[in-house]
């Protein structure tokens, strides 16, 4: 794989960086169970990447239900903070990073709360590597919005042409393309599929 072009790497977390997403599929389990929600697993996963209080307002608007969206996605965290075991690195990526640190700025751009995404990344070793962390908490849009990577790359000082992106879902690889960035897919722990943020012109 060629990176020479590129001057930052910034990694979605969950799914890409961390294998959490089986521990986030089981807390929205137990929380669709609370509020008597169908837990559909699949549509749940291809929902990776977005915030926890918007996958809750997609559960209303899909399931015709009326539901706080903010009390479902506290109750969503708290079965999560449960979890002993939340996740290990994904080894691809994970070692990825490692090859290119201190050679390139390296970011995280995550859809996951603050709090949640420091203890992942604290957990797992992650963090001291990082340039710049962005999360939920530092945009007002997210993924498939371009916000996320776009304060990803201002935080690393570079323009988002000299950045690219590894990315697990539809979602993420739209916010990448969005913001002008090239995209690796991460499928099944594997970086795989490329495309170039160009063939948007």
């Amino acid at each position: 794989m060629d990176l020479s072009q590129y001057h930052g790497l910034i990694f979605d977390m969950d799914g890409t960086l961390i294998d959490s997403m089986p521990a986030h599929i089981q807390a929205w389990r137990a929380a669709c169970e609370e509020y008597c929600i169908p837990f559909d697993p699949e549509w749940l996963m291809s929902l990776g990447g977005s915030p926890t209080v918007k996958t809750a307002q997609l559960m209303n608007e899909k399931y015709q239900l009326h539901h706080s969206v903010q009390d479902v996605a506290d109750t969503k965290w708290q079965f999560f903070e449960t979890l002993e075991h939340k996740g290990e690195v994904i080894p691809a990526t994970f070692s990825l990073l490692m090859q290119y640190r201190g050679e390139k700025k390296i970011a995280v751009g995550t859809g996951c709360r603050k709090s949640n995404a420091l203890e992942l990344l604290t957990m797992t070793d992650i963090l001291p590597s990082l340039d710049a962390l962005v999360t939920a908490d530092d945009v007002r849009n997210h993924k498939p919005h371009p916000d996320t990577f776009l304060e990803a790359a201002q935080r690393m000082g570079l323009l988002p042409s000299q950045c690219v992106v590894f990315e697990d879902t539809s979602l993420g690889r739209q916010a990448a393309l969005a913001a002008g960035m090239d995209c690796f897919l991460v499928v099944d722990g594997k970086i795989k599929e490329f495309t170039s943020a160009s063939f948007l012109d």
